[in-house]
């Protein structure tokens, strides 16, 4: 078992429309944009990144809008729920909140003993708001008040048609379990941030998914420094996993492997962070790009579509 990882860091899904996915994070659900960059392997294609006011490892969802891109198609082998943490009391005010909106597909229940509300993005992507007791500091500057503001991440629901091999990943990463609620084990990590939750929920007779706007591509779980991911690598490795070499992603170092439930996952560092290039007053406003791109600045400020 391994002990250097600590949670969530980010988790990264697919869009169809650039414009659309920057208002619904940034007006409807009120998180800075902290960096406006592009794939690194489709420089064509933005890359969002959304979440509190440093970006901090556990708050941060990141986006590449695809225009036009087809719906995915939901089922087994996927992130099927990104859930995050606000305050107790709070889910009436982000009903009301979301309905005036657009937000559609509002519901709500209890999972664990914690009240949820559960929504849709714009891609149908599922979202859940989790009432917790999270001492994080919200970002408050996109108009959604102290009182009811996105902590970060709570956890992710992982939809497996079966958990045996996942659930032994986990516990080799650190993450113990905690309950079982019907057809879902809930893990975490102890002493982990506060994003350090994650749940499988077991569907044997579900259809694969089909990835495509509205899927989650990857999750990240976050180490401190490049050293701790270097041991982590060395250890799924050594486990018989394919793991990549490390990558600079120039707000983190990334190494990625798929699950045995078909879920790719991603080990990222806490550095160097999303204030190595801005200024933290004037995060997510430019459009930043890779040096491997910079040459592209000209033709790609042209072409890729404009977002406030």
């Amino acid at each position: 078992m391994i002990n250097q990882i600590k949670g969530l860091h980010h988790v990264t899904s697919l869009a169809s429309s650039a414009s659309k996915n920057n208002a619904f994070f940034t007006d409807a659900l009120g998180l800075r944009r902290v960096k406006k960059t592009v794939n690194f392997d489709a420089p064509d294609v933005y890359h969002l990144y959304y979440g509190d006011e440093k970006g901090a490892p556990g708050t941060v969802m990141t986006y590449f809008p695809f225009p036009h891109a087809a719906r995915g198609r939901r089922g087994a082998g996927e992130v099927g729920t990104t859930s995050f943490a606000v305050p107790e009391g709070s889910l009436k005010a982000w009903a009301d909140r979301l309905t005036e909106k657009g937000v559609t597909d509002l519901g709500q229940d209890t999972r664990f003993g914690e009240n949820r509300l559960t929504f849709t993005g714009p891609d149908g992507d599922a979202f859940a708001l989790v009432e917790a007791n999270d001492n994080r500091a919200p970002w408050t500057g996109n108009g959604v008040d102290e009182d009811m503001a996105i902590r970060g991440f709570h956890s992710a629901d992982m939809r497996l048609r079966d958990e045996g091999a996942s659930a032994e990943l986990l516990r080799f990463m650190g993450y113990e379990e905690v309950d079982r609620q019907d057809n879902v084990i809930r893990f975490a990590v102890p002493d982990g941030n506060e994003a350090n939750v994650i749940d499988i929920e077991t569907l044997p007779g579900a259809g694969y998914a089909g990835q495509g706007a509205g899927s989650v591509h990857h999750i990240a779980f976050a180490v401190e420094n490049r050293a701790r991911q270097l041991e982590v690598r060395e250890a799924l490795l050594d486990t018989g996993y394919q793991v990549t070499p490390v990558i600079d992603r120039d707000y983190f170092w990334a190494i990625y492997f798929r699950t045995p439930g078909g879920v790719l996952f991603e080990i990222a560092t806490n550095e160097p962070g999303f204030d190595v290039d801005e200024d933290t007053a004037h995060l997510g406003e430019a459009l930043k790009l890779p040096s491997q791109h910079a040459h592209l600045r000209e033709r790609l400020e042209r072409h890729l579509e404009p977002i406030a």
